[in-house]
């Protein structure tokens, strides 16, 4: 076995490790509550079950696919991700859960929009800046890359879910960066992004009595305060090595989303400090193999596209845990692989097959 063979190896084993401890995961922080509310213990897992075979389904085939083939189809999937995107709006098709519309209807089925069109960015992003590295450093060369990421920020944003924005934000920064961005243009860009976050806080009562909850949770803990106390109660519970699994107290209806969006407060109580610690050096790995994998690349686009997809998952996992931990305010984003959500489960592990394909062609 080569160390290049090697590199694909990892990255899949560590991709489907993560996935297969996210149902034994989901299982255990939603048991209870899915027993009481659908009558059905196994309720999530089924459903990421669903997603992950389909999962890696679309894995292998996205492997065995030319990520050249991916960059042809750059403007269709985007115009896929633009109409899915404002499809939720649409009554009957989209579907509103706690005051948000991020879900679309497909014969009972529910597909979050926003999962895919990260990745659809992604794309787009990497084939403009392929072809127009040259015209990067100028502010006019980096106006399509932000035209879109804006389009798409600015939809993600009216359903509203501010974290998924910024994940895609950021994305498209970090992209922009290592595509060669001047400094002055980073900080035309940076600088207005950065002042329209207190903005967008301000002009939204729930996203203010968010900030709020986060200044002092203790203020209000059975309203706003409550989720960010019962995840500090959870983390705290399992100081360094955890309760064990299954044991966990605050998934019995004390902590909201505990399958999902906080669903890293239950593998703290359960598995401690040093399990926490564990889990962020397997994602550390990951994210380093995709790096490599961006360095090693055969072309621009192809770093690019890897980079880009690598940069979703560093996003994602730094919101996610940031949230939980209390280090930024509360919102709500799925932990890579782990978080029940069919949708980004298996979109996430298709990214990991197109990182795959780029990885392979690196042996040629």
């Amino acid at each position: 076995m080569t160390k290049k063979n090697k590199e694909i190896i990892i990255l899949f084993v560590l991709s489907i490790a993560l996935s297969l401890f996210g149902l034994l995961m989901i299982y255990s922080a939603s048991y209870y509550s899915a027993s009481i509310r659908y009558d059905d213990s196994f309720y999530f897992v089924k459903k990421q079950l669903l997603g992950l075979i389909v999962g890696i389904a679309l894995m292998i085939f996205a492997f065995n696919f030319d990520y050249h083939k991916v960059i042809k189809l750059k403007n269709l999937i985007l115009a896929v991700a633009l109409v899915m995107l404002l499809i939720v709006f649409i009554p009957g098709l989209g579907v509103s859960s706690y005051g948000a519309r991020r879900w679309i209807n497909v014969f009972g089925l529910s597909i979050q929009s926003s999962e895919i069109a990260k990745f659809a960015f992604v794309v787009f992003c990497a084939s403009y800046m392929a072809n127009n590295y040259e015209k990067l450093k100028t502010f006019k060369g980096i106006i399509p890359v932000v035209a879109v990421g804006g389009i798409i920020c600015l939809l993600i944003l009216l359903e509203p879910n501010l974290s998924v924005t910024l994940c895609v934000g950021m994305v498209m920064l970090l992209m922009l960066i290592v595509g060669g961005i001047k400094l002055k243009h980073f900080l035309i860009l940076a600088i207005p992004a950065l002042l329209l976050v207190p903005i967008l806080i301000i002009i939204e009562p729930y996203r203010l009595q968010r900030l709020m909850a986060f200044i002092n949770p203790w203020a209000n803990p059975q309203e706003e305060g409550f989720q960010l106390i019962q995840s500090l109660y959870s983390l705290g519970t399992g100081g360094l090595f955890g309760v064990g699994l299954f044991n966990s107290r605050q998934k019995y209806l004390f902590l909201p989303f505990s399958e999902s969006d906080f669903i890293f407060s239950i593998i703290g109580e359960e598995f401690g400090f040093v399990g926490c610690f564990v889990l962020c050096l397997v994602y550390i790995v990951l994210i380093t193999q995709g790096i490599k994998i961006a360095k090693k690349a055969r072309d621009r686009v192809g770093s690019y596209l890897a980079f880009g997809i690598t940069s979703v998952i560093a996003m994602q996992l730094l919101i996610n845990v940031a949230v939980v931990t209390g280090s930024i305010p509360p919102t709500g984003i799925p932990l890579p692989f782990i978080s029940a959500g069919g949708t980004s489960l298996m979109v996430f592990l298709c990214a990991i097959g197109v990182l795959g394909n780029i990885a392979k062609q690196n042996l040629i």
